[in-house]
This record gives C-alpha cells, structure tokens and sequence, in this order.
C-alpha cells in the first residue's frame, strides 16, 4: 500500500501491519444527535508529488470566463445552468468540523454541467482513445468496501481501515474491476465510473475538453433552483414515497434493504432528475470538485469563488449508496467531504463541467 497522511492502522490475524488514512466523519445519528464518528470514504494518501503540481494548476483554471448559455439541455449530455445568486452551504450545519457553514451568498456566471455522472461507457472511450492507467491500476490496490466483497477475495485480506473495517485494500481492485479481480463492469457500462483519483478526474476531463465543477458550481447545480432545501428535489428524503437517490436503508454496515432498487452503484439515469435535469447529483457515488479542502469561509458575498489556492485535499460532494443518516449524513446539497488527490475508492467517481460547448459534446 501507499504511504498514509494519518497513523491509524488494524492488523488482522496472520497479517504484518498495514498504515492506513482515513477521513473521519462526524455525522448525528439517527435521532439528529451529533458526535458520533464514520467514515463514508477513504483517503489513503499516495503521496505523488507531481499530482500537487497539476492540481494547484488546475485549482486556479478552474473558473475562467464562461459564456453565456440558457437553462437547458444542450448537446444530449451537458446542460446549461444559469447565471445566478444562491446560497451556499447553512447555519444549520449537521457536520460542524465540515465547514457547511455559514451560509453565504454565492453569485455564479453561467457555464456547463454534465447531466450524468461519468458512465463507465464513457470512461472506456476515453482509456481505449489514450491508453490512460488511473492510480489505482498503477498502484496495484484501491479500497472497497467488504459488503461488496465475494467470500474469496476477503479470505486474502490482512488489514483493514481501524475506524471504518468494512474498507478493506484490495489488490487488483480498479474501475474495470470495482471489488476486486474476479469482478467486472460488463452489465454496468451505465453505471458511474468508480476508483478513479482526482487525477484521473482532471486526466479525463482535459481530454473531453471539460472541467472539475467548483464546489460552489456544484452545489448551485445540486439545488438545482432551489433555494435553502436540503436535497436537490426539497426537504423530504421520500416525498410520497418515492426514491429519489440511492443511500443506504437499513442498518449501516451490516444491513442494506436496498428498498430504492439497488445495493450498490444504479445507472447514471436512474431517478429523477432535478430542476436543472441533473441526475443522481446526490448518493449514488462521490463526486470530485475542483477545490481544495478548507474549513473555514467568509460571510462575504463572492464572485466564482475558487477555493483555497493550495491544501492536502480536494472536495467531493454528493455522498453516495453507502450514506446512511445515522452514520453519514452527506446526501445533502451543502454537506461537504474531502480525500488526497491521488485517493480512489469504491464509491467515489465524478462528472464534469464545462465555460463553453464543444460540437463534439
């Protein structure tokens, strides 16, 4: 395994110690509760020096100029979201050390958004057009989780995450094949694309001529019009009953009823979509922003806010099908999460974003 950022490791029986890092998750429980500690993702730490370089490049184009656009679906794959004012992140923030808050005035210019996550599909075109390997290929190992696991694969395992043992490393395990080697994606090519780092987010979106959204251009596309409401679709997690993402339900980790039609990643176009036609913007998989992680914000109104200029981490939003609300309450527009740039995991993937519209888009 990679060198870790923290200093937490479990030694399984037979097994020599394995360092592992994690990103804690505060979360409240069920009740609304705060305190309780989970991970909804993992960050070991791969430490690429050159990876530093290219995000901090990225971080500062990740806003240029954008053109203006009207609110509609254009292309068949991206949709144009309208310049506008929100509100971003709460004063209600349910993860306080995530820095939700406070709630400030966000002012955006227009640009482009995927409407789907990064399909597998998709993600194929742009490996068999380059030749790209993602880290975890490079690497040898990603992290899955164990529910997700055959009986084989998890007799080979001898370490674990200490806070979170259901995120086992898994040698073999990359986005052709998510738990591991005797896996693969064929009857999942729509699902999103899964163990790709934040490097091989930006890698795939300068060779489809797009961009990482901001958070802020994230979260604004994630409310999808609305203003001040916890979900893209309103303040009900099932309105009339029905799903509206794919979370967990049941008992998190032993437990998933899987009651909204999947227990793992759903195809990029299930559900509804929101009031900007953006499908599975939250649960479902993780999805890579463009900023660095920080904690603290101004009150200030901004203007295409960047984030921070440098930092450890990057932002993912959106939480995915392992979030459950009482360990991982992040299926929310203004909850926040973060992991090193060279992290993968089995629920974490992307979608991207665009200042213009390409013809071949």
């Amino acid at each position: 395994m990679a060198a870790p950022k923290a200093g937490l490791f479990l030694l399984l029986p037979g097994a020599w110690p394995v360092w592992l890092g994690l990103a804690l998750c505060s979360v409240p429980g069920g009740g609304g509760s705060s305190g309780e500690q989970g991970t909804c993702g993992c960050s070991a730490s791969r430490g690429s020096g050159s990876g530093e370089a290219a995000a901090w490049r990225y971080s500062q184009e990740a806003n240029a100029p954008q053109q203006p656009a009207r609110g509609t679906l254009v292309g068949g794959q991206m949709v144009s979201i309208p310049a506008g004012v929100f509100t971003m992140g709460t004063d209600e923030p349910a993860i306080q050390q995530d820095g939700e808050g406070p709630a400030r005035r966000v002012r955006l210019s227009r640009f482009y958004m995927d409407r789907y996550e990064v399909s597998n599909a998709e993600f194929e075109k742009f490996v068999d057009a380059t030749g790209y390997l993602t880290e975890a290929e490079k690497y040898g190992d990603s992290f899955v989780f164990e529910g997700m696991l055959s009986e084989r694969v998890k007799t080979e395992i001898h370490q674990a995450v200490a806070a979170a043992p259901w995120w086992l490393p898994v040698k073999g395990a990359n986005w052709r094949h998510p738990e591991g080697p005797d896996s693969d994606i064929s009857n999942r090519m729509e699902h999103p694309v899964l163990h790709v780092s934040w490097n091989d987010a930006v890698a795939y979106c300068v060779w489809a001529g797009k961009r990482l959204p901001t958070e802020a251009e994230w979260e604004y596309s994630c409310r999808g019009g609305l203003e001040n409401r916890l979900f893209p679709w309103g303040n009900k997690l099932c309105p009339k009953r029905q799903h509206y993402a794919n979370i967990w339900q049941g008992d998190f980790p032993t437990n998933n009823t899987g009651e909204d039609g999947f227990k793992g990643t759903a195809p990029v176009s299930a559900f509804p979509p929101n009031g900007y036609g953006l499908y599975n913007v939250v649960g479902n998989a993780w999805e890579w922003t463009a900023d660095w992680w920080a904690v603290h914000h101004s009150a200030e109104e901004m203007h295409n806010p960047k984030g921070p200029l440098s930092g450890t981490d990057k932002v993912k939003k959106g939480g995915s099908y392992m979030c459950h609300k009482s360990y991982c309450y992040r299926y929310r527009c203004a909850a926040r999460s973060q992991n090193t740039p060279d992290s993968s995991a089995s629920n974490l993937g992307f979608r991207c974003a665009a200042d213009t519209l390409l013809d071949s888009l």
